[in-house]
């Protein structure tokens, strides 16, 4: 620091490295001087203040590296609040999720970094999807591939699963959206339309449930269907209880198979179970429309009540007493599930009247749950009397 008192001294120095400038000696104080920015740059001090003559920050008389602009904030105090510049939102596969069909897939947002602004999805020709040509009774948000059970739409895709929707009175359409060939193919087929369609391209569904989803080109948002009560089941055929099945394939294809064998309601939990819509509604090929589903919180309990309705419940399980073809069997017949891998649970094998199992002759003694399901169905089927 330079004598603060007045002395007369002067004092040179050259800068280095953007650090110190140089110094003198007067007669009663020292001066300092430097240029701050890297090159060569001189400064002068006298002694009668403190540093005068300190050069301008970044100024140069040298030969060197040019002017250095001035440091700005890339983050100004008076910028708008929200999420961080340069965070992208994205849509994931089957759900939206952190991080698929999807399920592939659910919900839930990926996020990651990218340098570009957020995004909205979009329809042809810019914009947010959800102004179709046709406009109607739709709105512009876009979809949601999760929900809680019993709670907000169901997403349906693909021309088996959409068409059968549309085809059962019971559905409740939210939304439609369709590409100028699906919409062509449904007036080929002469089905009718409960609301007018937003029309876009197969990039836009895409966009919506994932590249890997096959929709071909129809995607629907509708209200669950209401299953009956066990109470009102008549006490005939096949019904089908699923034991914490979570898997959405392998319960939309045991949901296609029991459409398959006229199997009369499908009873699963109210958790540990796969939702009905998305990924399993397009597993079940449109089964979804045929096969009440019955939805419980006690599976035990649902159990009492189907054999208090006559059914005799038979669980399926490779540790079965006896192999399914031989137990004695009794028209109506519960059929018990269990997931995969796990098998049954405790409490789930103790209530049912028998436990079966499928004995093979090959070296795998196993199959998946929706096989061993179809299989389970024709014997039980064919032992019953129900083939035709």
């Amino acid at each position: 620091m330079a004598d603060q008192s007045g002395g007369q001294g002067s004092g040179h120095g050259s800068g280095t490295g953007g650090k110190r400038g140089g110094q003198g000696a007067g007669k009663k104080g020292a001066g300092k001087g430097g240029g701050k920015g890297a090159g060569s740059g001189t400064g002068k001090g006298f002694g009668k203040g403190p540093r005068q003559g300190r050069a301008a920050f970044g100024e140069r008389t040298g030969a060197g590296m040019p002017a250095r602009p001035k440091w700005r904030d890339s983050h100004p105090k008076d910028a708008p609040s929200g999420p961080s510049t340069g965070e992208r939102v994205t849509f994931g596969a089957g759900r939206f999720h952190k991080g698929d069909d999807g399920d592939s897939g659910t919900g839930r947002f990926n996020t990651r970094k990218s340098g570009r602004a957020p995004f909205a999805p979009r329809k042809p020709g810019g914009g947010k999807m959800g102004g179709g040509k046709t406009g109607g009774k739709t709105g512009s948000r876009p979809f949601r591939r999760d929900r809680e059970a019993g709670d907000g739409p169901v997403i349906l895709y693909g021309w088996h699963t959409v068409s059968a929707a549309l085809n059962n009175p019971a559905r409740t359409f939210r939304r439609l959206v369709l590409t100028e060939n699906a919409m062509r193919r449904l007036e080929e087929e002469g089905i009718q339309l409960p609301l007018a369609p937003d029309i876009v391209r197969p990039d836009a569904i895409a966009h919506e449930l994932g590249p890997e989803a096959v929709h071909q080109g129809l995607l629907a948002e509708t209200d669950p269907l209401e299953g009956p009560d066990i109470s009102e089941l008549q006490p005939d055929g096949i019904v089908l209880v699923f034991d914490q099945i979570t898997d959405p394939h392998n319960a939309g294809a045991i949901l296609r198979s029991a459409s398959a064998f006229a199997v009369k309601a499908i009873v699963t939990t109210a958790r540990h179970s796969a939702e009905a819509s998305g990924v399993m509604a397009k597993s079940a090929s449109g089964a979804l429309e045929h096969v009440p589903i019955i939805t419980v919180t006690n599976l035990a309990r649902a159990l009492a009540a189907l054999k208090d309705r006559g059914f005799q419940t038979v669980g399926l399980d490779s540790e079965g007493t006896d192999d399914l073809s031989r137990i004695p069997l009794h028209a109506p017949v519960a059929l018990v599930l269990g997931a995969e891998g796990k098998g049954l649970r405790q409490l789930t094998r103790e209530t049912c009247d028998a436990v079966a199992r499928l004995d093979l002759p090959g070296e795998i003694k196993s199959l998946n749950v929706s096989n061993a399901a179809a299989l389970s169905l024709y014997v039980v089927a064919s032992r019953l009397g129900l083939m035709g």
